[in-house]
């Protein structure tokens, strides 16, 4: 089944090059087959080709048959020093590049400047509930976005989902060597999966993991870079009361996460039900902010004095997500808190609640209500 992504390649694509990241499985071959009309595709997964381009990377110059060619190059990440050619190529002759990858450690480290400006970069996350026709809740809490992932028998996906990590860890780890004791990984990213939404404990979770602090942070990098996860910075602007400087952290995407913490048969009202629902709305907001071009940060807010905000979003909007289906007053004190300071301009609660009502001026809304507003473009302005 093909998704009709909220990701647009072709407008960014007729003024510069871009590279489109994302984490494997995302889709984004499908993404450019589908919506581009390009020259000429290399794809760096075919071994005889990049075997080829190693040995003679101005290969792709002596192809171009006039100005101005789209050329795809994908996982760009297998062949950093082909940027070089890119870079030569776009000056020489005008030519524009999509390169896609599912790493960006081994371009940051080889070619910092990422051709200097020349390239606009674009990311591509798993499926967010507008991609999806009759979108099912519990369905993608069980599953995940990954496109092959979503549609999959229940039968099927464990060995889905199995398939999905050990090819991370073969392909993105070991073969491309980030580090040497790939057991100790495994068992980091089992933790982080436990984790994933919890504020970085760094000490304590490393003490989980069997590895120094040092270790730790070196893998929770790997997990960046590779774009497997993903960091909600705290909110720091209150002045009442401090605010904690620990970040939360995200696995990319919530289907992955359940599998790696073994959690099952994700159901509402279950205890699992609410990390997933949280982890769920980290996932469509993160995505909606890179898709529209909106630089506002995506933070949480907690103070020392344990008053917390699940989400903020620049000084636009503040939200607390709930699982319950009866939003009461208790769960409010952190947004009332947070409107004391005077700095966010909207304040709402995500709920499973049957209708969207308003209290206080606080908007609680029905889950289904919030993400068409999200989506629409009504809530969180460019």
């Amino acid at each position: 089944m093909r998704y009709k992504r909220f990701l647009n390649l072709t407008e960014p694509l007729t003024r510069k090059s871009a590279f489109l990241f994302g984490a494997r499985n995302t889709g984004k071959t499908s993404l450019y087959q589908t919506d581009l009309k390009f020259d000429r595709a290399y794809n760096l997964l075919e071994v005889s080709l990049l075997r080829q381009l190693k040995t003679n990377p101005g290969l792709i110059g002596q192809q171009i048959k006039k100005k101005g060619e789209l050329i795809v190059i994908d996982e760009i990440q297998k062949i950093p020093e082909l940027l070089d050619e890119v870079q030569n190529c776009i000056q020489k002759h005008g030519t524009r590049f999509l390169l896609t990858g599912s790493s960006a450690r081994k371009l940051k480290r080889e070619h910092a400047n990422l051709l200097g400006g020349r390239a606009t970069r674009l990311e591509l996350f798993p499926l967010v509930s507008a991609e999806i026709k009759d979108f099912n809740l519990l369905r993608y809490l069980n599953h995940g976005g990954l496109p092959s992932h979503y549609l999959a028998t229940k039968s099927s996906l464990d060995s889905e989902l199995d398939d999905y990590v050990s090819l991370y860890l073969k392909e993105e780890i070991s073969d491309e060597a980030l580090t040497r004791n790939l057991d100790a990984f495994s068992r980091f990213i089992d933790i982080m999966a436990i984790h994933s939404g919890d504020e970085l404990a760094i000490e304590n979770f490393a003490n989980d993991c069997a590895i120094k602090a040092t270790t730790f942070r070196n893998y929770l990098s790997i997990l960046i870079d590779t774009l497997i996860g993903f960091e909600v910075t705290p909110f720091l602007a209150t002045k009442k009361r401090k605010a904690i400087t620990r970040s939360k952290f995200f696995l990319v995407d919530v289907g992955v996460t359940n599998y790696l913490a073994k959690r099952k048969n994700i159901e509402f009202g279950s205890e699992a039900f609410g990390k997933a629902f949280e982890h769920f709305i980290a996932q469509e907001l993160r995505a909606y902010l890179s898709y529209n071009r909106i630089k506002e940060p995506l933070s949480y807010w907690r103070s020392t004095s344990q008053f917390e905000v699940d989400f903020v979003v620049g000084m636009q909007l503040a939200i607390e997500v709930k699982s319950t289906k009866n939003v009461h007053d208790q769960h409010l004190k952190g947004l009332r808190a947070l409107r004391e300071e005077k700095k966010v301009a909207n304040f709402c609660v995500v709920s499973t609640e049957a209708n969207t009502r308003k209290v206080d001026g606080i908007t609680i809304y029905a889950y289904a209500d919030f993400l068409e507003s999200l989506w629409s473009g009504s809530l969180i302005m460019r």
